[in-house]
């Protein structure tokens, strides 16, 4: 069974910085691709970014130039660096993974770390 597991959310003022580590169970390259996604209460959850199996790497506009997705394939591991948090970045981020089988997206979740941006 597929697990992904988050960490290194938490409360920070404006301006901090986090990173965001999603733990894959088994072989991170058996995705088609993984990714980071936010969801605020009362709003539609969003993509921040996703990296393919072969490394295309996508960014939402709103964040684009800001966050950072990495992938380290031996330890099964994505990263999500955000460098200067703003409020708006307030959200339960999730991570995200996907496997095509017979032309089916299926789609693995994690439960969530929350990084919340308030001075």
């Amino acid at each position: 069974q597929v697990q992904l597991v988050e960490s290194g959310g938490g409360l920070v003022q404006p301006g901090e910085s986090l990173r965001l580590s999603c733990a894959v169970s088994g072989n991170i390259l058996a995705f088609e691709d993984v990714g980071w996604y936010r969801q605020d209460p009362g709003k539609q959850r969003e993509l921040v970014a996703s990296i393919s199996r072969d490394g295309n790497i996508n960014y939402a506009d709103s964040v684009k130039g800001r966050f950072t997705i990495s992938r380290d394939n031996a330890k099964n591991t994505m990263y999500l660096q955000i460098p200067s948090l703003k409020p708006e970045d307030t959200a339960v981020y999730l991570c995200n993974a996907g496997v095509v089988i017979f032309s089916r997206r299926h789609d693995y979740w994690g439960q969530g770390t929350q990084v919340t941006v308030s001075s």
